[in-house]
């Protein structure tokens, strides 16, 4: 058999192998970018969904502040108790103000019980203002609170989000470049097989 026929035939061969066994990288790539998206949810999800709750959480409690603060702050009242030295506080004030209405000798009179009247309304207020500022000082650390979980669960999905759109250019860059590397390799195929026929 003439050489050059042998030639020919192996150019066609191997043009027809080349496209044959060719691997899109691609391809290869595919099963560790699909891993992304599974590995960020198993990270990141948890500190997601914190961030949903408390977001849930956030909305109620600022609706009602902006559509009934009064409504809101009574309701913190009603878990006013009086503090634990109110009573003993009291009882001293009173003995004081009876002591200074009975060296005056008006001891038991309607002054001296209008004045202790005066001086426990003044104390009982003081300690439920007292008290009532705690409480929403409180409730102001908690929204606070709730806040700071609100932001952990928004830059969880931002991340989430971030990697997962990172992970899909990547998918469409490498399948570009897979496909533009078959399509070179198949160029590169038929120009063997037709270097082969008329070569």
């Amino acid at each position: 058999m003439d050489p050059s026929m042998l030639v020919s035939l192996g150019q066609i061969a191997g043009g027809i192998f080349g496209m044959s066994d060719y691997n899109n990288p691609a391809s290869a790539a595919q099963p560790y970018l699909n891993q992304i998206s599974g590995a960020n949810q198993q990270y990141l999800n948890p500190y997601n969904q914190i961030g949903q709750q408390a977001g849930g959480s956030l909305q109620g409690q600022y609706n009602q502040l902006l559509n009934n603060p009064g409504g809101m702050l009574n309701k913190i009242g009603q878990g006013y108790h009086q503090s634990p030295g109110f009573n003993f506080a009291l009882s001293q004030a009173l003995h004081g103000a009876n002591q200074g209405m009975a060296s005056g000798g008006m001891a038991g009179s309607p002054m001296a019980q209008q004045q202790n009247m005066g001086v426990a309304t003044g104390m009982a207020n003081q300690d439920y203002y007292n008290w009532l500022n705690n409480a929403t000082g409180m409730y102001g650390k908690g929204l606070q609170g709730m806040q700071g979980m609100y932001g952990i669960g928004e830059n969880a999905g931002n991340n989430m989000a971030n990697n997962i759109s990172q992970a899909l250019s990547q998918q469409a860059a490498y399948g570009y470049a897979g496909q533009n590397a078959a399509n070179q390799n198949q160029a590169s195929g038929w120009g063997d097989i037709f270097s082969g026929l008329f070569g």
